[in-house]
């Protein structure tokens, strides 16, 4: 039975027709990629699926309990807790046991006599039922999605109220993963990942989490590696494909075509019935041409196919760059940090002319400080820099403050980039191409920047730098605010085929674009090193894999201590199993040992009974999950004892 089902769903938005009839149905696990244009109504269809919105005609029904997840841009939270308390409130009633468990212990803390004994009973209730909804089972859970998703052991018990909009944005995927629902819509989860994140998230979507997942993500890797079918909103429906994102890349070629030569067909059907109703409107056989005209009406009305959109390639003249000096860029042991973070240290870098370089690492590591140093917009703390000669720098910057909002798309193209014809400026015919290039549609183009989406903006901004005869391009995070259209828009763009021939430093989380654009690569580990490789995404990704597994191999053939020969067992005793190295201990050990374990507990529980440690919530987690490891070690050297103590009874 489908988790959910979507039937003949229609809505507008005003005069604008936005889903037109979009059916779609949902089984339990599945792994669905949901793409198409910006604007043409995917999140409208969320909102219908979560309930938020009541379309103008149509049905959704959910099955009978099912759990529907969302990831939200601006996920809520108590901004006093910290970040594993957050996480933590997945778990929502065992979460609330552990707040009750940690009042509990505020009260221990000054109870005494018969008070404190009812409170230690109440501790034994409340611990069998954390227990119950699976006790400290599910902290490696909480830990293990946060390590994923870039958080730190340090930011665990940081403050919600002090992260940035990234982190919240980060801690709410967290949350939302840890909750599990049955269903889980994500809109553009990796936004505010890195690369590493991006993978992790990947492999969870693909190979642990056993829910349905629906998601909208520009990651082309991501699709590739979770999904199984891509369902595409064009032009108000649903077309839906099977396999993931490669495959869809080819069916939908296949399909286009096939529509395109459709449509050639009935535009020349149209063509000849107008050309003989034209001759033959006046006449004898005006009553014909007249018949015709209706029939032809219906056939326009009931049969005749939209167009296909064209966007598998992009036909653009650029303007060529006046050609740079052979050496872009020179540094001398560059150096930079804030307070004692140091970011890169004596870093030696020469990028020369042609060269096209990914600067990657983990959010924070200092990809954009470097390319600012580089620009001279930030001062090193050591080093230095030197440009090249007849450099024309064009800079994406993740923001776009000196931009004229009041100008339209194509006034703005017009304004930065450079005529084709050698002239002193660029025509509108010529800007509106570029436009139209960048996926701007004729109405789009006469859009001002103001009303654009920050998708389009930020497109018609990269559209500019491109055109715009730079020999030398920095952008930072282009694709960012792209759908899958648009970014592959750009990379055909800063292709060798699509014109561009200068130098590019490229920093991005977006894997296919580096594969596409770039050769050599800058990796900055947030640590202070730098390192470089030659290669694009995929050749250093499987340089890394391989370094990896050849420290692994090595620690696995690294010789081990020699282990004490065990000792020959007394005759008629029970076999000892290999698997249970307390069975070597003699009764003495195993009584010292159990009495270590008691001593330790009963100073975990002073612990927890003093004030100011059940004040600190973090320390009292920890001391109770470690009263929890020392229970289970007890009852394991019990187990032991008794049967040490049964050998030597049977024993002659």
């Amino acid at each position: 039975m489908p988790l959910l089902t979507l039937a003949n769903i229609q809505h507008s938005y005003g005069s604008r027709l936005i889903l037109d009839g979009a059916t779609l149905s949902i089984e339990p696990g599945e792994k669905i990629g949901f793409v198409g244009r910006n604007g043409t109504g995917k999140t409208t269809l969320m909102r219908v699926m979560l309930g938020r919105l009541t379309p103008d005609r149509g049905t959704l029904q959910v099955q009978r309990g099912a759990r529907i997840g969302y990831l939200s841009q601006d996920p809520e939270f108590n901004l006093d807790d910290t970040v594993r308390d957050a996480a933590e409130g997945a778990f929502a009633e065992l979460h609330a046991l552990h707040v009750e468990l940690n009042e509990l212990f505020e009260q221990m803390s000054s109870a005494e006599g018969e008070a404190l004994d009812r409170l230690l009973r109440k501790q034994a209730r409340l611990e069998g039922r954390m227990e119950a909804a699976g006790g400290y089972a599910i902290d490696h859970r909480i830990d293990a999605t946060l390590h994923g998703l870039g958080f730190t052991d340090d930011q665990f018990g940081q403050r919600v109220g002090s992260l940035s909009g990234g982190q919240k944005g980060r801690l709410g995927l967290a949350r939302l993963l840890l909750e599990s629902p049955d269903l889980l819509l994500l809109d553009e989860p990796t936004n505010h990942l890195d690369i590493d994140g991006r993978i992790w998230l990947e492999e969870f979507l693909a190979a642990e989490y056993p829910g349905a997942v629906l998601v909208v993500s520009h990651d082309r890797r991501l699709l590739d590696r979770v999904v199984h079918r891509i369902v595409e909103v064009d032009r108000g429906v649903i077309l839906e494909y099977p396999g993931n994102y490669q495959a869809f890349v080819e069916l939908r070629r296949e399909r286009q075509l096939t529509q395109a030569r459709v449509w050639d067909k009935q535009q020349d059907r149209i063509r000849q019935e107008r050309q003989f109703i034209d001759r033959y409107r006046a006449g004898q056989r005006a009553r014909q041409a007249k018949g015709r005209e209706s029939r032809l009406d219906r056939f326009i009305r009931d049969e005749v196919i939209e167009r296909p959109l064209e966007l598998d390639v992009m036909r653009l003249q650029l303007p060529k760059a006046p050609r740079s000096g052979d050496q872009v860029v020179s540094v001398q042991g560059l150096t930079k940090g804030f307070g004692d973070l140091v970011l890169f240290r004596d870093l030696d870098l020469t990028i020369s002319r042609g060269d096209r370089i990914g600067i990657i690492g983990p959010n924070g590591a200092g990809k954009t400080t470097l390319v600012r140093c580089l620009l001279g917009e930030i001062e090193p703390d050591a080093g230095e820099v030197r440009l090249g000669s007849r450099l024309s720098i064009g800079y994406f910057s993740q923001t776009h403050e000196r931009i004229d909002l009041s100008l339209t798309v194509w006034q703005y193209l017009q304004s930065v980039i450079v005529s084709l014809d050698g002239g002193a400026r660029a025509s509108e015919q010529q800007a509106r191409d570029l436009a139209g290039a960048f996926l701007f549609s004729g109405i789009e183009q006469d859009k001002t920047l103001a009303d654009v989406s920050g998708g389009e903006r930020s497109r018609a901004v990269l559209a500019g730098l491109v055109a715009g005869a730079h020999n030398l391009l920095v952008l930072d995070e282009p694709s960012n605010h792209l759908d899958i259209p648009s970014a592959e828009r750009l990379e055909q763009a800063l292709s060798a085929d699509g014109g561009y021939d200068g130098t590019v430093l490229l920093i991005t989380h977006d894997r296919a674009l580096l594969d596409s654009v770039c050769t050599s690569l800058l990796i900055l580990d947030g640590h202070g090193t730098v390192r470089s490789f030659t290669g694009n995404w995929s050749e250093w990704e499987a340089r890394r894999q391989a370094e990896a597994k050849a420290e692994e191999d090595a620690r696995s053939r690294a010789p081990r201590p020699a282990r004490r020969p065990a000792a020959a067992p007394t005759a008629g005793a029970a076999p000892r199993s290999p698997r249970d190295p307390l069975d070597r201990l003699t009764l003495e050990e195993i009584e010292s040992r159990i009495a270590g374990v008691v001593d330790e507990r009963a100073r975990i529980d002073r612990d927890l009974a003093d004030p100011a440690v059940c004040r600190d919530h973090e320390r009292s987690r920890s001391l109770a999950r470690r009263r929890d490891e020392l229970e289970r070690t007890r009852e394991a050297l019990e187990g032991a004892w008794l049967r040490r103590a049964e050998q030597q009874s049977d024993a002659p």
